[in-house]
């Protein structure tokens, strides 16, 4: 019985210590291979106001995590077995009182916060969609997700969705650098999540639904492109690679791939006539 006890104790501090050091390494880490920590670089032109709203909430988190701490430390050596238990309901006014008072406080000054700041940047930017829409320069992909896949979809020179030059690609997304990427999600079957966290977004695809979002990517490289959703028994190989490329190399690349699928056009292939008219935002 001892034995188990002993047992049972070392396995919880495993526990706790699982937890403070291994949790960190979870939370940071990038999705590519980079150095450090933190989280994966941001290469997109408004990635920042999320790495913002990131990084002050989880200063926030450790004020408050400091002050708990050090507040039940001060309780746990003052209130030792020589000091009196004394009982309280913390009913009374005054205690009401001084607990709203300091729960107002920090609401207004963390939550009020970020919810301005975060509200902000959604209707300026992040949810913005017509403004981009409307810009001649901006790219449009559809992108419908399946157990466990990325199908994307580039409408070809004759501007039309579902035609013969349309470019279609499997988790593999082109696009250029510097210029805006407009997209609109959907799913075939269960709800998944269209995640590139070098850019900072994440939209959920939902079966039923198109849903939009867009970036701008400022470095040209690859980056990798996960499901955010846990959409079934292969979550975990649901992986696209996004791929940025100069205005040069991608107008070629267009080019050559819609090519390539008008030669391969089969009009009785029903599957592979998954677009959709593009929606207007």
């Amino acid at each position: 019985m001892e034995l188990l006890n002993r047992l049972q104790l070392l396995w919880a501090r495993l526990g706790v210590a699982l937890v403070l050091f291994g949790m960190p390494l979870d939370v940071f880490a990038a999705v590519e291979k980079e150095t450090g920590l933190d989280m994966p670089r941001d290469v997109s032109l408004d990635g920042h106001r999320i790495t913002w709203l990131i990084n002050i909430t989880m200063w926030f988190l450790l004020i408050l995590f400091v002050l708990m701490v050090a507040w039940m430390a001060v309780a746990m050596f003052k209130h030792d077995e020589s000091h009196p238990a004394q009982y309280d309901h913390g009913d009374a006014g005054k205690q009401i009182a001084v607990a709203m008072t300091i729960s107002g406080v920090i609401f207004l000054v963390v939550d009020g916060n970020l919810y301005i700041n975060a509200m902000k940047d959604l209707d300026e930017v992040f949810w913005n969609f017509k403004e981009i829409d409307s810009n001649p320069d901006t790219v449009r992909i559809e992108i419908n997700a399946h157990q466990w896949a990325w199908d994307m979809r580039y409408a070809g020179p004759d501007g039309q969705w579902n035609t013969a030059d349309d470019v279609v690609t499997l988790n593999d997304m082109r696009i250029p650098v510097d210029r805006p990427i407009l997209i609109q999600l959907t799913s075939s079957d269960v709800i998944h999540a269209f995640n590139v966290p070098n850019a900072r977004v994440k939209t959920d695809a939902v079966p039923g639904t198109v849903n939009p979002l867009w970036f701008q990517i400022s470095e040209v490289g690859e980056y990798d492109i996960a499901c955010a959703e846990h959409c079934g028994s292969f979550h975990y190989k649901m992986k696209g690679l996004m791929t940025v490329l100069s205005q040069e190399d991608y107008e070629a690349w267009l080019e050559e791939s819609s090519h390539q699928s008008a030669l391969a056009y089969n009009p009785d292939d029903a599957d592979s006539h998954w677009g959709w008219p593009w929606k207007e935002l």
